[in-house]
């Protein structure tokens, strides 16, 4: 193989790479098992974005979808560097309206927040269980129009949206469980039960 052939596959490559933006919304949670045998439970949720183009986190709009009746309530915090926020909402049975989230870039002259940089949270949901409800939930995204996460180079300012890339959504999964030694009072009950048939 020639030089001039191995530049052009090389030129195609570097091409392809630079075609390839790839971004991500996570959710993270501390509390992936609540127990919701005393009462209603609050716990909170952080939605990270990321990027492998840009800087900075620059907007974008999602929706939480999860059709579940034990969630009876949802709000929206967003991050402190967010200034335009649209919060579309809680619209029940586990699912959370449109909410667009996106921040204000003066030229050059005045850098984004540090803790909007690419891998950091855009704010975050405050999740109600109802008592006694028990059982997996999942969240799961729904994807934002016209686009779901955009970023931001700096100092160039370059924006990047996830609808000229590829989206990962990160959804989380949610155990609601009883009170300990609650199954093992139940696992009595039965056994007693099926003694006293004999």
């Amino acid at each position: 193989m020639n030089s001039r052939a191995l530049c052009i596959i090389g030129l195609c490559g570097i091409a392809s790479t630079a075609l390839s933006q790839n971004f991500s919304l996570s959710m993270e949670s501390s509390d992936l098992d609540v127990n919701t045998s005393s009462g209603d439970v609050t716990i909170a949720v952080t939605v990270t974005g990321d990027a492998d183009v840009g800087d900075y986190i620059l907007g974008g709009s999602f929706g939480i979808e999860s059709n579940n009746a034990s969630i009876i309530d949802m709000q929206w915090e967003p991050a402190d560097w967010s200034q335009f926020n649209i919060d579309g909402g809680y619209a029940g049975n586990g699912n959370y309206n449109e909410t667009i989230f996106g921040q204000l870039i003066l030229g050059n002259d005045f850098p984004p927040p540090p803790d909007s940089l690419l891998g950091n949270a855009i704010g975050t949901f405050m999740v109600t269980f109802a008592q006694g409800s028990l059982g997996r939930v999942d969240l799961n995204f729904v994807e934002g129009d016209p686009f779901t996460l955009s970023s931001l180079g700096w100092p160039s300012l370059s924006e990047y949206e996830s609808s000229d890339g590829t989206l990962h959504l990160s959804g989380l999964s949610i155990n609601l469980i009883p009170a300990p030694g609650t199954g093992a009072l139940l696992t009595i009950g039965a056994m007693a039960i099926t003694r006293r048939r004999r």
